[in-house]
């Protein structure tokens, strides 16, 4: 890192995040901490980091974006909608088992995680330190905040953030699937916002109003590890703020549309 950031064809962006992480990683030295332990557990830890953007958004997807769209192009849902029960209590049926759903899907990715790379890797490091709390100030590393904290208990942490993410993006999936007929088509419309969304946060740190798109902030995970935001300004209350938003204007508009909508 050290010898790319003297290179004269690297932008001043890209020169900033490298010496950011190369104070992180002289700090993780001068400490003595290796944070990419060998271990099932940091295999785990750094596999969720990578997957919290799109790997996992696209398992939720292909889950939530078919629980409402495929009654009605099968035409269920005129039948399921005869029964004497209130539409608001069928979809809130539907969006419980979504929430059910996206928690299995989450413990089958680390439990599968865990035991494969363990293979390789040993099953050992659940007590290996993690330093967290790093902060970028105007391109600096501040590490006042930084502390150190068990690996299970980071783990913990960045599962909770994996779970919100997984979440806000099965709302809005859930949402799709309400207004739109064809599963295939709900699908694609949120694989575009998705992949879009990745693209969006490896250009956009001049476009200041990106930061209110949801799929900008995915990566909640980075700001546990003290990672450069995608566009200045922007903090975990922030996206968490953000993402929260999105998800409850999905849900209204998932119930509203269900509720007036002519099935018939």
């Amino acid at each position: 890192m050290q010898n790319r950031i003297g290179s004269s064809g690297i932008s001043e962006e890209w020169r900033s995040q490298l010496k950011v992480r190369i104070d992180q990683s002289q700090y993780y030295l001068d400490h003595n901490i290796n944070p990419q332990e060998p271990g099932a557990p940091t295999f785990l830890r750094v596999f969720l980091d990578n997957s919290i953007q799109l790997l996992l958004p696209l398992m939720v997807m292909i889950v939530s974006a078919d629980l409402v769209s495929s009654e009605k192009s099968l035409g269920t849902i005129k039948l399921l909608l005869t029964r004497p029960i209130k539409r608001w209590k069928i979809l809130m049926s539907k969006y419980l088992t979504l929430i059910l759903t996206i928690s299995i899907i989450l413990f089958i990715f680390g439990l599968f995680s865990y035991l494969i790379s363990g293979l390789f890797f040993g099953y050992a490091g659940w007590s290996a330190p993690v330093l967290t709390g790093f902060t970028v100030e105007a391109g600096e590393l501040n590490t006042a905040n930084v502390h150190l904290v068990p690996q299970w208990q980071y783990l913990i942490m960045v599962f909770g953030l994996g779970w919100f993410v997984s979440l806000v993006v099965g709302t809005l999936s859930f949402m799709i699937s309400v207004l739109i007929r064809s599963t295939a088509a709900g699908m694609g419309v949120m694989l575009a916002f998705l992949i879009s969304g990745t693209i969006i946060s490896s250009i956009a740190s001049s476009w200041e109003s990106a930061k209110y798109l949801f799929m900008v902030n995915l990566r909640l995970t980075d700001y546990l590890q003290g990672n450069i935001p995608p566009i200045e300004g922007m903090s975990l209350p922030f996206s968490l703020t953000v993402l929260a938003v999105w998800g409850i204007a999905g849900l209204i508009i998932s119930f509203v549309a269900f509720t007036k909508r002519d099935i018939y």
